[in-house]
């Protein structure tokens, strides 16, 4: 059985939620990555941020990248998945939450990053497709 480990991307780095929305962005850029981890003082999981929420819910609504923190935008409990759960119980969680990455956690540790196309990699075509169909709704 694959594993979301056997797949993930490891050593996903974190923003921290006390770093501005500049800092976030910044980390995007060089990491070249579309989303980050919001960790805690405490080193936990406290959300995701995207550079959609960056444009569309700080600065589309006035806000202040420069003095707008990361953690002010990682609503509600983060989605997750097993560093040992199933590819199957990824796509699930994907399909189920309409999102196409997810942290992945080994007991309260973020230990990687599971994409969309990480997993689409190793599926056939006809999982792929039922699973980026269910994301995309």
């Amino acid at each position: 059985m694959t594993k979301a480990r056997d797949l993930m991307t490891a050593g996903a780095e974190c923003v921290g939620e006390n770093e501005t929305l500049v800092d976030a962005a910044r980390k995007m850029r060089d990491l070249d990555v579309g989303a980050l981890p919001i960790c805690g003082e405490d080193n936990r999981l406290k959300g995701m941020l995207t550079d959609r929420d960056i444009v569309v819910s700080c600065i589309a609504e006035g806000g202040d990248p420069a003095t707008a923190l990361a953690g002010q935008f990682g609503q509600g409990k983060p989605v997750t998945i097993g560093a040992d759960d199933s590819i199957e119980e990824a796509m699930q969680t994907m399909s189920k939450h309409q999102v196409r990455r997810l942290p992945v956690i080994d007991g309260h540790d973020l230990v990687g990053m599971l994409a969309q196309a990480d997993v689409a990699r190793a599926m056939s075509e006809q999982q792929t497709g039922d699973t980026v169909q269910d994301i995309s709704q």
